[in-house]
């Protein structure tokens, strides 16, 4: 069976659509409403299979996966990560996480909760009472201390503004754009910044390899420092097969992929918070009641179902991986739908989380369906960290991050959403733009 094409009135109303939203994920939802659940945009140049709903996400995440490739060599996110763990395919896939996955676990993960507080409060030292803060840009500076500092061990406040742009560079350079459409368009303006972030990264490559030879030097014993402090950098530069190269793929890798999306789930969540005053109210008092004004702890982390809930929530309605992208590596077929090897597929994370069969009222806020003995939903209806073996490394570690940061936040500050209207953006992640901006006002 082929895939379904919008009809002309279809396609005149997704043109309505954009010309009032400016948005793919509007001209999507058009056309998930009016055409179902699988269809093909057909533009020209790009032309890609566009499937929605828990049956194609289990067959293309797990029960077909191995007729799927992530790699696409034309693709700026290959380009850039090269050999990185998130567009590698078959062994090398497998053989980089069975080495990365171990300092993944949620166990060491909860080790880090006293050092997130940490650079949560530096992130927030700067914010003067009765200022108004965007909480998009608050929060990429949080989730960058947090990164660097945990994962890789590196202090990064002497370098965040150096790094800022470069950052958000290599951001933008694997954003969606009208490469989608002319893979090979000159792509000017990136190099320089791109070219620092490899200095840099390679720079701290080096220092590392070289505290490590020294530790081996004085003790005589090359595993220690990865003992005592499993940090993500020291663990990939002790392993032998590791080349620099190969560690600065799979760090790169983790920094943009892992520090985007935790910007864009933190701030989505407080720009719900802003705009629901009971979500507010329950987030704080559960915050008092639980921690009270102590630091954070690890035991806290299990004893926050309403953050838990609400953070789930926020994962529903802005997944910040909001679509799977595959190629499809020989011809098969999902959901009954024919698909021929080289097509694109875009598997619509954002639409199957707001799939009306599946969700009651799918587009109101509601961390009410996470709460614990509430109905789960059908399996891989909900997917904010994809599925099967390539599920996302980082899942546990983003969501013991974004309590942490929310919790301090509400324990030291009250929000006031300022009015300013908010839409999805799709770059590499599901961004609120303009911004969140926030009121912030002192407790203590």
């Amino acid at each position: 069976m082929n895939l379904p094409i919008a009809k002309p009135e279809t396609g005149l109303h997704v043109l309505k659509g954009l010309a009032r939203d400016r948005s793919l994920l509007t001209a999507m939802a058009i056309m998930r409403q009016e055409v179902g659940p699988a269809f093909q945009i057909t533009l020209p140049g790009f032309q890609p299979a566009v499937m929605v709903g828990p049956d194609s996400n289990r067959e293309i995440m797990v029960s077909q996966s191995e007729h799927f490739h992530w790699r696409n060599p034309t693709d700026p996110v290959t380009k850039l990560l090269r050999h990185g763990l998130l567009v590698e395919d078959g062994d090398s896939h497998d053989s980089l996480r069975a080495k990365m996955e171990p300092i993944m676990q949620k166990p060491l993960v909860l080790s880090y909760v006293a050092a997130m507080q940490a650079y949560t409060d530096r992130v927030l030292a700067d914010w003067s009472n009765g200022s108004v803060q965007d909480m998009l840009v608050q929060m990429r500076r949080a989730a960058l201390h947090i990164f660097m500092g945990t994962l890789l061990d590196v202090e990064f406040g002497p370098d965040l503004e150096r790094m800022w742009q470069p950052i958000l560079r290599a951001i933008k350079y694997i954003s969606p754009g009208l490469w989608i459409i002319w893979p090979n368009m000159p792509r000017p303006g990136y190099e320089k910044a791109l070219a620092q972030m490899d200095a840099y990264l390679y720079g701290i490559i080096r220092e590392r390899r070289r505290r490590l030879e020294i530790e081996r030097l004085e003790i005589g014993n090359s595993q220690s420092h990865h003992l005592q402090s499993p940090d993500l950098l020291t663990h990939l530069a002790s392993l032998p097969q590791m080349s620099d190269d190969l560690i600065r793929d799979q760090i790169l890798t983790m920094l943009i992929a892992g520090h985007d999306t935790s910007t864009a789930l933190l701030a989505w969540a407080l720009h719900l918070l802003g705009t629901h005053p009971q979500a507010m109210a329950d987030a704080v008092a559960e915050v008092g009641a639980v921690i009270g004004q102590d630091d954070l702890t690890t035991a806290h982390m299990s004893q926050l179902p309403y953050l838990d809930s609400l953070i789930k929530e926020t994962l529903r309605l802005y997944p910040p991986i909001h679509v799977g992208n595959r190629m499809v590596a020989e011809d098969t077929a999902v959901s009954g739908y024919e698909l021929k090897a080289g097509t694109r597929v875009m598997a619509s994370i954002y639409l199957s989380h707001r799939d009306e069969r599946y969700w009651d009222a799918p587009d109101e806020f509601c961390p009410a369906r996470f709460a614990l003995g509430a109905k789960k939903p059908p399996a891989f209806t909900y997917v904010p960290f994809g599925g099967g073996t390539r599920a996302c490394i980082g899942a546990a570690f983003a969501q013991v991050e974004a309590k942490v940061v929310l919790a301090r936040i509400l324990q030291q500050f009250e929000l006031t959403d300022t009015g300013r209207k908010v839409k999805p953006y799709m770059g590499a992640t599901l961004e609120p733009r303009p911004g969140v901006f926030l009121r912030v006002r002192r407790r203590r």
